[in-house]
């Protein structure tokens, strides 16, 4: 279901940043603030937009969204602001690391050189945005800014989702009036067929003057009504509808239990389609089809 939500959150860090953003009396010198976007699909494809200089940030943000989430394409996009939460510092441990390695190597192969440290300044990932050393303060900002974004999501989808729901509620009682129609219908078929028979017979025996064995009418208006009988189909058809009722005013998600209900309800009307021999029944058909498939488009929107 469509919906949009933001969440912010305050960004306590452990080394205290100057700006216009700084928080005196709370200790928060930093902000994140996070955004739901949420479309419609059959199952959850969660897509993140982060910082670039907090490439785990992503997996993060993803995770807690697969915890939250069930269906639908959710586009997150994180910002953290700030005087300076990307200001750059050196990865210490990384260093003495690389230069301990340097220093060995200078021992084995030149004992008297010097290892300039400049050199580290070639070293991949040594250089880190001051924000990727407060990995606490930013996961429980994420939590809480992702918590508030979902509530507002939430507000917004629960308001698209009644309507939604009268709706499918209002639908769902012309597909219920439709095949009702088909019921009264439906016997009138075997009573016009009948009618039919006995005045082709009637002509026959003007004609040809050859009369019509009775049983032999009576066996095939039996095999006829056989075919057309719709009574099981109707009967599944309700069933269904009813389970449908019962689902669209239950908690939780129920999209594609919803669809699956559908699918069989429109493979009903299919089958009463087929057997249909009646000008009216078939036009009750087509519309009853055609509610079906604006329900079933319909709730590709519920969770």
């Amino acid at each position: 279901m469509t919906g949009f939500g933001v969440g912010e959150a305050p960004l306590a860090f452990a080394l205290p940043l100057s700006g216009p953003t700084r928080d005196e009396g709370s200790g928060a010198y930093g902000k994140l603030t996070l955004e739901i976007r949420s479309v419609n699909h059959r199952y959850l494809d969660v897509r993140v937009k982060a910082p670039s200089q907090l490439p785990d940030l992503v997996s993060a943000v993803e995770a807690i969204a697969r915890e939250r989430l069930t269906r639908g394409r959710f586009d997150v996009s994180v910002r953290i602001e700030g005087a300076a939460p990307f200001a750059v510092t050196i990865h210490a441990a990384r260093a003495r690391s690389v230069f301990a390695a340097l220093v060995a190597l200078r021992d084995e192969l030149a004992p008297d050189a010097e290892v300039p440290l400049s050199l580290l300044g070639s070293v991949p990932d040594l250089f880190v945005p001051s924000i990727e050393q407060q990995g606490e303060a930013v996961r429980v900002a994420l939590i809480a800014a992702f918590d508030a974004a979902l509530r507002s999501l939430d507000a917004m989808r629960l308001r698209e989702g009644l309507a939604l729901g009268d709706d499918i509620v209002r639908r769902l009682a012309t597909v219920r009036k439709l095949a009702q129609q088909v019921g009264e219908r439906s016997p009138t078929v075997v009573e016009v067929y009948k009618k039919k028979l006995k005045e082709r017979a009637e002509r026959l025996r003007m004609v040809s003057e050859i009369e019509v064995d009775a049983g032999r009418l009576e066996q095939e208006l039996a095999l006829f009504a056989d075919r057309v009988d719709v009574c099981e189909e109707l009967t599944r058809l309700e069933s269904h509808t009813a389970h449908f009722e019962s689902l669209v005013v239950s908690e939780g998600a129920v999209g594609r239990r919803l669809d699956f209900l559908l699918q069989e309800m429109a493979r009903e009307a299919n089958t009463i389609g087929a057997k249909s021999q009646d000008v009216e029944i078939a036009h009750a058909v087509v519309d009853l089809k055609a509610e079906i498939e604006r329900m079933r488009e319909q709730v590709q929107n519920i969770e």
